[in-house]
């Protein structure tokens, strides 16, 4: 399932609207072999063909008897756009599924689980479903909470800076820090800076990595005014639709404008080894009654080093 889960998030962001799903299709073997690998899939761009059936297809007869390891429940709903998963899992012959989480949408929500053991599979739900959830945040805070995923990139000198007082920012971190930036974009639908960012550095805001030039995202303007042409323009955190996964790039005005709002899941802090003393801060203003209510909103899930500059990666604490 790990592998799977893995898998998953190479449909990111382009599977949307649909979730990005990852499949292994596994023909049993003795326990110290660990099963063979037929096929796997994962969501296709645009959301079709689901990854279920990029492995079903892959897989052809050998199927038969096979385990399928997905994660999320195999859709139960009839599209258009192509069968429902469980009923070609079925057809398939697959004789076990192995399922990370029950999907949340009412159209499928147990009934794919129901049509696969009413047709005699084995069905096993709940393996590493906190992994497959966090892979799929993007579609899932969507359909759940009905807004986008939201990812705060800071980019700051040790003492919080992130640019001096005369407003230069370039640069503050390295390339390597840089480079993994460019790949956060690659993997986020929307990208969002402040008015004052975009009048004041023109951002190209676009991916430029090798092979990935064209995963730029679309270029979103925190503003009340008018966005100039190939920029939408949004008035709040709360006015953003259509998208299951935003990156907020910049400036301190955006990102406390999110954080107030709390709508920012991720927080990515990119920290250089220099002090900058009388500079710009990151943020102002975010809303806080008193220092209580700061602790234990956020939790640290990744720290790395990318050559001299620090990555931390924070996840908001939510309940549920």
């Amino acid at each position: 399932m790990a592998a799977a889960v893995a898998l998953s998030r190479r449909g990111r962001p382009a599977s949307a609207p649909n979730p990005n799903v990852g499949c292994l299709i596994v023909q049993p073997a003795p326990a110290e072999a660990g099963g063979r690998l037929i096929s796997r899939g994962w969501t296709q761009p645009g959301g079709r063909p689901h990854g279920e059936a990029m492995a079903i297809a892959a897989a052809g007869s050998a199927a038969r008897g096979a385990t399928a390891y997905v994660t999320l429940e195999p859709c139960a709903h009839a599209s258009a756009r192509g069968p429902a998963c469980s009923d070609l899992l079925i057809e398939a012959g697959v004789a076990r599924v192995v399922i990370a989480a029950q999907d949340p949408d009412p159209r499928t929500d147990g009934k794919g689980i129901a049509r696969l053991r009413a047709a005699g599979l084995e069905v096993e739900v709940g393996v590493l479903p906190a992994e497959a959830r966090a892979a799929m945040a993007p579609w899932w805070t969507r359909l759940t909470a009905g807004r986008p995923y939201v990812t705060l990139k800071l980019a700051t000198s040790l003492d919080g800076c992130i640019a001096r007082a005369d407003g230069s920012s370039r640069w503050i971190t390295g390339d390597r820090a840089r480079a993994h930036g460019h790949l956060e974009r690659a993997s986020h639908e929307a990208i969002l800076v402040g008015r004052a960012t975009l009048d004041t550095d023109a951002p190209r805001l676009d991916v430029r990595l090798p092979g990935l030039e064209d995963r730029s995202p679309e270029k979103y303007v925190l503003t009340r005014g008018a966005a100039p042409e190939g920029w939408t323009a949004v008035a709040t955190p709360d006015a953003i639709e259509g998208v299951d996964s935003l990156l907020v790039e910049g400036g301190a005005g955006a990102a406390s404008a999110f954080l107030a709002a709390d709508r920012v899941d991720r927080l990515l802090l990119y920290r250089a080894p220099i002090l900058i003393g009388d500079g710009k801060p990151a943020l102002g203003d975010i809303g806080l009654s008193d220092l209580a209510a700061a602790h234990g909103r956020w939790r640290l899930a990744d720290s790395r080093m990318l050559g001299s500059d620090r990555l931390d990666v924070y996840e908001r604490v939510r309940e549920g």
